[in-house]
């Protein structure tokens, strides 16, 4: 029978404070600084993006603005051989896996060289259709399996992806043939327009592992301590030969679904404001600066830092020329059919 954690599990409070024991890694001041800035560098890349999109400049944009921490404690778990399937929220997980800033814009912009990553060449784009990288997750971890590569498949997803088919499918061919996966669940609460509580009577999306025969467990998805901690639990049996493992990282979106949605027509401003106080970048920060003497200077700078990162990538990618039409489909075959590739250049798309 499998075991179920219940929770959610959390390492800090939302002042901040240690309410169990720390995980190793987390006692080292660098490492929680690096965790901070990734999470920094996320919040400051969807402000960039937001205002491009607004001017015209973007195309329609997926917001991780609350739920930073999931993403990025997931990626930090993982290692250079395991295969990232995320969906279209989870920039900070891109960029510690070595996305660029400026690959980010690129796709968001609708230029497939956005999804030529110069970081972890098997991790597979953002995935737009709900639930889809759930199943390619599972052909991921098979793979693996059998090729015996030690390699875990880590799929995320939102909480509205929970309620399409593909994530049953893929769950209970994953609990059949004990494949390494770990799914993560990014529960924002809302489905765009659509609560959780319309969505299942599940008193947790972690319930949902018990169908497939798997472990499932919670973790506070705005503690990225606990969200890491989680994470490297699952990964170790999964690499082990113990095989999948559900993770809900209870979390909220506090911005708009998309750059396309307005969510205060269907949620109450009261509740998001009220979400504020629990939101992860403050969390940490008030434990670097309790614990490990985060100073006002060293907040300034790292701030700066990312700020300029932010402005530079997306400068560079303003100035990025645009490509020919026939480009559509020399990012989608190999090599271009014959007759593909004459139509085009008959047409003068050259």
């Amino acid at each position: 029978m499998a075991r179920f954690d219940f929770g959610p599990v959390r390492v800090l409070d939302q002042a901040g404070n240690v309410e169990t024991t720390l995980p190793g890694f987390a006692r080292d001041r660098e490492a929680l600084a690096r965790h901070y800035r990734a999470m920094v560098l996320t919040r400051q890349f969807d402000t960039k993006a937001v205002a491009l999109q607004r001017t015209g400049r973007l195309g329609t944009f997926a917001s991780s603005l609350g739920q930073e921490a999931v993403s990025v404690g997931v990626a930090s778990a993982m290692r250079d051989q395991d295969v990232f399937l995320p969906s279209f929220r989870e920039h900070g997980g891109q960029l510690w896996r070595g996305v660029t800033l400026k690959e980010l814009f690129l796709f968001w912009g609708g230029d497939e060289r956005g999804n030529d990553f110069s970081g972890h060449r098997m991790d597979f784009p953002a995935c737009i259709p709900v639930a889809t990288q759930f199943p390619q997750a599972a052909g991921v971890a098979l793979a693996m399996q059998a090729q015996g590569t030690g390699g875990v498949a880590v799929p995320v997803g939102g909480d509205g992806a929970t309620s399409k088919g593909d994530f049953y499918e893929a769950m209970n061919i994953a609990g059949a043939w004990a494949l390494p996966v770990v799914f993560v669940i990014s529960n924002n609460q809302w489905a765009i327009s659509v609560p959780l509580a319309a969505q299942t009577r599940a008193v947790a999306i972690s319930d949902k592992a018990m169908a497939a025969g798997i472990p499932g467990g919670r973790v506070d998805g705005n503690d990225v301590i606990a969200v890491r901690a989680m994470m490297e639990r699952a990964l170790e049996r999964a690499r082990s030969g113990g095989g999948a493992t559900l993770i809900e990282a209870v979390t909220y979106r506090l911005g708009d679904h998309t750059t396309a949605d307005d969510s205060k027509r269907y949620r109450n401003e009261a509740e998001v404001s009220a979400h504020w106080k629990a939101e992860p970048l403050v969390r940490l920060r008030a434990h670097l600066v309790q614990e490990h003497g985060w100073t006002k200077e060293e907040e300034e700078t790292l701030q700066r830092s990312c700020r300029e990162d932010v402005e530079t990538a997306a400068e560079a990618y303003l100035a990025t020329g645009l490509q020919p039409p026939r480009a559509i489909i020399d990012h989608l075959f190999e090599s271009v059919p014959e007759d593909l590739a004459q139509r085009f250049g008959e047409a003068g798309y050259e």
